[in-house]
């Protein structure tokens, strides 16, 4: 008995634990995303959505009504008519009126449910006459995105988890009470509020799925299919969702960041990602020297590879490390340019072929000359255009 009560006593002050070490982040609702102990859907910021939640919310209604009325009869039925105040069975077996009105109420109630869903689900389809049309291309793990039609047609960037987020991912996440932990993203996908954004989505490796639960958005994202879908925010601000398919160990660090502006402050963003691109063309044909392709290979990495291979180089876990590595060491650069074009393990280390020959070519030569790694094999951008 006082072994129960000690088991008794230590259960609760687990209990108690847990909820303080809850209590203590001080986490807020994150507008256009999920709230704190949130049980319904997020607020819409479409119309679609709206229509999303009051299906919801119709569908719920008169599912919850049947439920109760069928099984409030049943029970009531079974209380009163049981054996033990008398009761024999009837002897009848069928009832014309009966059958034909179990028939006729459940055929009206699906009509009455399939009317405003098959409305709602059309609505969703149509992709027609859009203002602005982004291809979304789900990458293990991060996004790209394509500008392929509308104003700002021919801006292109990858969107990846904030390193600073995934760093204290990677450190246990202890203290952190961000609103926007791992979903916050460095570029962001921009787009111009009022406007009909027309979404292809495709993938580069597995299937994955772009979601954005505010904009009453979400679509698969298959490799080797183009498939589509649309949003047109009505209200600027910042929204935000994930890829919703398991597409590997690192599916919850593939945040999708939506950041819907006016119209003018998204003319003046054009104009700056135009500068920004035309700034970052890079000529194929150009020979780097070691020095100015290892500073430029050491932001491709910050922004792609440490997260995973640590800055450091030494990886973690199942992570192989850079430094010291046999492929990175070999006097053969074609063997880590493939690693890199092509992916390896099954695509535990992904593919990283929409970088830039450059990119590419920067990266390679900031690990084969950092950390313990001082092998003084420079890898140009023709030798990343070549093995393409």
């Amino acid at each position: 008995m006082k072994n129960n009560l000690l088991q008794k006593v230590a259960s609760g002050l687990l209990f108690a634990a847990a909820w303080a070490s809850t209590a203590a982040w001080a986490v807020n609702d994150l507008p256009g995303g999920p709230g704190v102990r949130q049980l319904n859907l997020q607020v819409g910021a479409t119309k679609i959505a709206q229509e999303q939640a009051w299906l919801h919310w119709f569908m719920l209604i008169i599912c919850t009504v049947i439920f109760v009325a069928v099984f409030g009869v049943m029970f009531y039925s079974i209380w009163k008519h049981r054996k033990s105040v008398g009761h024999k069975p009837a002897t009848f077996h069928e009832s014309v009126n009966v059958e034909i009105a179990w028939t006729v109420i459940p055929f009206v109630i699906v009509i009455l449910m399939a009317l405003p869903a098959t409305k709602a689900v059309v609505a969703q389809k149509d992709t027609s006459n859009a203002d602005l049309t982004i291809k979304a291309t789900g990458y293990q793990w991060k996004w790209g995105y394509d500008y392929i039609k509308g104003q700002g047609e021919g801006i292109a960037f990858i969107s990846t988890l904030d390193n600073a987020h995934r760093e204290m991912s990677n450190n246990g996440a202890k203290g952190v009470d961000l609103d926007d932990y791992l979903l916050k993203v460095d570029n962001p996908l921009v787009v111009p509020v009022n406007q009909k954004v027309r979404i292809i989505t495709t993938a580069n490796d597995v299937i994955h799925a772009f979601a954005v639960p505010s904009l009453g958005v979400k679509q698969d994202a298959i490799p080797g299919f183009v498939r589509d879908t649309w949003f047109r925010a009505e209200t600027v601000g910042d929204y935000h969702g994930q890829c919703q398919e398991l597409c590997g160990k690192e599916h919850a660090y593939m945040p999708i960041h939506v950041k819907v502006v006016s119209a003018e402050d998204y003319t003046v963003w054009v104009a700056d990602q135009q500068k920004k691109m035309a700034a970052l063309q890079d000529d194929p044909s150009k020979v780097w020297t070691l020095d100015d392709i290892t500073k430029r290979g050491e932001k491709v990495y910050a922004a792609n590879c440490s997260a995973c291979h640590q800055p450091n180089g030494k990886g973690a876990g199942p992570i192989k490390p850079l430094d010291g590595a046999a492929v990175v060491l070999d006097a053969d650069k074609l063997k880590e340019i493939k690693v890199l074009l092509n992916g390896q393990n099954n695509l535990a280390m992904p593919s990283w072929k929409q970088l830039s020959d450059t990119d590419i070519a920067a990266v390679i030569s900031y690990t084969k000359n950092s950390w313990s790694n001082k092998t003084g094999q420079v890898v140009q951008p023709a030798d990343v255009k070549a093995a393409r």
